[in-house]
């Protein structure tokens, strides 16, 4: 079978895909860029992969005529100030570019919408559902709550209050009711609905068997965990101070901690059953979803996460095209080279770098500008890394986004998301004389931008010096 997957390189997509290919399904990719496709060269040989903006005007046959099943994975949630018209922008085009093509179905993920009064983003959802069922098409909706999983963006906000926090000051919210579902679950209910006459322009709640407040949740967590955790509940926390609250102690980025916040106030609790009498499967416990979280975590196999989509970065994807070539006029530099002995373990020194493993020199003040870049609302080192050796364009690095990452050159290309008064870029490459080459280049913006250089120029030099020398060395 042929189908179609849009945002494929998304934190549900990735996992879609993965578990449709390994079913032998014909697979048809639709991405920004193919570059960021966080997929090994074999897999990606074997699927088709087509490169299109859903927000920009419609080409003409670009996908295939013989696609039988298509998938709408496509968010821009904290993605642009004005979300809500860039969602209503991509399903008109979506649906303009399925007119002409005999696709049987198309399956929505969206949010559970039960209440009367729902939050931008819930009513954005909506939205979306009403524009897709306008299609040329028989439309399956799938509307899920709270996704618990290895690397999507509530279990990793949940984790880190958890596992930062013995003792909470909550506001209101974290008494709201959800159903909470398990990644795995949401993966069988995608694929289980495919070409399902059952399921043909009907929309489904999806969900896990138990309701919990955001409290309970927090509180089961640290009961797998075996962590001390002590709430206390106040009436004072605004959506504002909560929005904060969250930014500063977990990884998320400010825009999207807000858009959270206002959704966590409205309960999004299953209403029907309908869909378990069509896709039949033994639903994951709450307990059981955070179990297999961690042995993923722990077993560095998290496939995907939110942190590596544009939701996390300060730029979005149009900006980050323009910054894959280091500029070489009006910039500043450091260059840094050194011989190895041993040119693949440098090479796994620095595929490796950031998150648990750090930096190699000074982690100390490493950690110290990712708070002072948080401070400044910035992106801070909380995001890590998805995988502690893999490496994709595309990728979140602490406070860095990865541009280019090739082993095969030997050269990876980082671009700092930081806030700071211009653009800096971090280029590592090791050549046929294996000499291991560190550039970092920082192109000013104004008189501020040339004095944070220099300000910061006797710490580049032993920080940047020392960074390389364990990176060249031959101690693992």
């Amino acid at each position: 079978m042929k189908i179609l997957i849009t945002g494929a390189n998304g934190y549900i997509g990735i996992r879609l895909l993965t578990k449709l290919f390994d079913e032998g399904h014909d697979l048809v990719c639709a991405v920004r860029s193919a570059d960021r496709l966080s997929l090994d060269s074999d897999m990606k040989s074997k699927i088709e992969i087509i490169e299109v903006d859903f927000l920009e005007p419609v080409q003409q046959s670009i996908f295939p005529n013989d696609i039988d099943v298509a998938y709408y994975l496509l968010h821009s949630m904290s993605s642009s100030a004005d979300f809500s018209s860039a969602e209503e922008k991509t399903a008109l085009n979506f649906n303009t570019y399925l007119k002409d093509l005999n696709v049987k179905q198309v399956i929505y993920l969206s949010g559970i919408i039960n209440e009367e009064e729902l939050s931008e983003h819930l009513t954005s959802r909506k939205n979306v559902e009403e524009i897709l069922y306008k299609g040329n098409f028989n439309l399956t909706v799938l509307r899920a709550g709270i996704i618990v999983g290895s690397g999507s963006a509530s279990f990793e906000i949940l984790r880190d209050l958890c596992e930062k926090l013995p003792l909470m000051i909550t506001p209101r919210w974290v008494k709201t009711k959800c159903q909470p579902i398990a990644i795995r679950d949401v993966l069988n209910y995608l694929v289980g609905v495919i070409q399902k006459k059952q399921s043909y322009n009907e929309s489904f709640d999806i969900a896990g068997d138990e309701i919990l407040t955001y409290q309970e949740m927090m509180k089961m967590y640290a009961e797998v965990r075996n962590l001390p955790l002590k709430i206390i509940n106040v009436p004072v926390m605004t959506p504002r101070l909560s929005s904060y609250w969250l930014y500063f102690v977990t990884a998320t980025s400010y825009r999207l901690a807000v858009n959270l916040v206002n959704s966590m106030k409205v309960e999004v609790v299953a209403k029907d059953n309908r869909i378990k009498s069509i896709v039949k499967f033994k639903s994951t416990s709450y307990r059981k979803a955070i179990q297999l979280a961690f042995a993923k975590i722990e077993q560095n196999e998290v496939i995907s996460s939110w942190k590596d989509s544009k939701v996390s970065s300060r730029y979005n994807k149009k900006d980050l095209n323009k910054y894959i070539k280091v500029p070489k006029y009006g910039c500043l530099k450091d260059h840094q080279l050194m011989r190895t002995k041993n040119p693949e373990l440098a090479l796994q020194k620095i595929w490796s770098i950031g998150g648990q493993t750090g930096w190699y020199y000074a982690d100390f003040l490493w950690r110290v500008r990712g708070f002072i870049d948080k401070l400044f609302g910035g992106v801070g080192l909380r995001r890590g890394r998805t995988n502690p050796t893999k490496l994709y364009p595309g990728d979140s690095l602490d406070f860095w986004r990865v541009l280019h990452a090739d082993r095969s050159e030997k050269r990876l290309l980082l671009f700092a998301e930081m806030k700071i008064p211009g653009e800096a870029w971090l280029e590592f490459y090791i050549d046929d004389e294996n000499l291991v080459h560190q550039n970092a280049t920082f192109r000013p913006r104004g008189l501020a931008g040339r004095i944070y250089w220099f300000t910061m120029l006797p710490f580049h030099f032993f920080i940047f010096r020392g960074m390389l020398s364990k990176i060249t060395s031959t101690e693992l």
